[in-house]
């Protein structure tokens, strides 16, 4: 508690923005986030010559699958712009395949004001709130210390989030257009919020306020589509950007599965083997049982091997413990634990796999691009609101193919997801390029 104390202190006072830097160099502030991955104060500059430039903002500055791969599809689909990459705090994820990041809130104070356009790239920031972003900011093992000090301080909290985030928005990955007034185009690209209903009020009408205020808003299912237009605010459907994986990482994707950890994967299971990933709160010892003992189950049936895997690594994500406690209770001998955190070594795990099933939407989505079969994991306590995996099945999937399971179904869901029609498939894989990027058409005619 007084390591994290001091970091708090620290923070609090001098405003920092934390990138990460290999730990060869000096200067360690606190904490790692992955293999090697230290965090460091380190200033990013915004130059003069960038203020025309489109900014990519999201959640693409702490570790998570989809939220990775945004950047990267949208800088493929706008190959001859200046762009810059942002989010909520400065951080380096290239070690993880990701972009260096810069934080939004000092774009501005580096004296050169954005007047060209902001896109948020994607994912379910709609209902993200401050707080859950400022501690999935933070490297993993400080956490738990931060959210034990600061339950029963609630001005502490107050300033420590502010502190965190460089403002005091209530959904600070929804920009608000008095942070950047002086950009010509604020844009929402296949978004997504369908537990907005559910949110503080507050939060929910800061929201509405800044989509309002944006000058194009598309989302990734029916389920926002239908609140947003109930709120007023008009908006396009459009597929998720991870869609695209496939069409324009390909080559990439199947080179990183000629090399390291997924190459010495299908040699170990050459009649092949299943994705399976989910989320730390499916972590308690009766579930982790039954996941095992289904997983047992389709392994015998199928004879597929199974990779379990991590698709995020940032706090209230993915947790290896968990995976290793499954590994061990499962008595087949054909399981292994995938330890690569790269989104790209992520994609070719999935890309090369006979079947996805976990948690992660984007685990979903990635082995739709590549028209493999696929279903959800649906946490126990998930049942009375559909989230957004259900949501997102439900807009693109076709009549028949698995959407989400419970934990005592996950053998039935696989088997049905594999015997689904392969041609079926690619006809869905194709679609949803054609419609994504006829969305994205949309986004690129309005940029300044």
């Amino acid at each position: 508690m007084l390591t994290w104390f001091k970091y708090f202190a620290s923070a609090l006072l001098s405003q920092v923005f934390l990138i990460g830097r290999n730990d060869a160099d000096d200067g360690v502030l606190a904490g790692v986030i992955g293999p090697r991955q230290a965090w460091y104060a380190k200033a990013v500059t915004y130059d003069a010559a960038m203020a025309r430039s489109i900014i990519l903002f999201g959640a693409f500055d702490r570790h998570n699958f989809g939220d990775l791969l945004f950047p990267h599809i949208a800088a493929a689909l706008l190959p001859d712009e200046d762009l810059v990459f942002a989010g909520l705090a400065s951080r380096d994820l290239r070690c993880h395949g990701g972009h260096q990041v810069r934080a939004l809130a000092q774009l501005a104070a580096d004296g050169a004001e954005p007047t060209g356009a902001l896109i948020h790239v994607g994912g379910e920031i709609l209902t993200c709130s401050a707080w859950q972003a400022a501690i999935m900011l933070l490297p993993p093992e400080q956490a738990q210390d931060s959210i034990a000090y600061l339950h029963t301080r609630p001005r502490a909290k107050r300033e420590w989030v502010r502190s965190m985030l460089g403002n005091a928005a209530l959904a600070p990955y929804t920009l608000s257009r008095k942070l950047l007034p002086g950009l010509a185009r604020v844009i929402y690209n296949a978004v997504g919020g369908v537990g907005l209903d559910q949110c503080d009020p507050a939060l929910r009408a800061e929201v509405l306020a800044n989509l309002a205020a944006a000058d194009h808003v598309s989302v990734r299912d029916r389920q926002t589509l239908a609140q947003l237009a109930a709120a007023g605010i008009p908006a396009r459907l459009t597929p998720d950007p991870a869609v695209m994986v496939a069409e324009l990482f390909g080559a990439k994707i199947a080179q990183r599965a000629r090399e390291g950890e997924v190459a010495q994967l299908l040699g170990t299971f050459p009649r092949g083997y299943v994705a399976v990933q989910f989320s730390a709160d499916f972590g308690d010892d009766p579930t982790l049982t039954e996941v095992a003992a289904q997983l047992d189950r389709i392994a015998a049936a199928s004879g597929l091997g199974v990779a379990l895997f991590r698709a995020g690594a940032a706090p209230w994500h993915d947790d290896l413990a968990c995976l290793q406690r499954v590994a061990t209770r499962m008595r087949a001998p054909s399981v292994t634990v995938f330890g690569s955190l790269d989104v790209w070594d992520i994609c070719a795990l999935i890309a090369n796999s006979r079947a996805y099933c976990g948690s992660s939407l984007h685990g979903r989505i990635v082995a739709m691009a590549f028209a493999l079969p696929r279903v959800n994991l649906r946490h126990p306590q998930a049942t009375k609101h559909p989230g957004k995996q259900a949501a997102f099945a439900a807009t693109w999937e076709e009549p028949g193919v698995p959407a989400t399971v419970e934990v005592g179904d996950i053998a039935q869901g696989i088997g049905d997801a594999l015997a689904l029609d392969p041609a079926q498939l690619r006809r869905s894989a194709r679609l949803l390029v054609t419609q994504y990027r006829q969305g994205f058409d949309s986004v690129r005619a309005g940029l300044p």
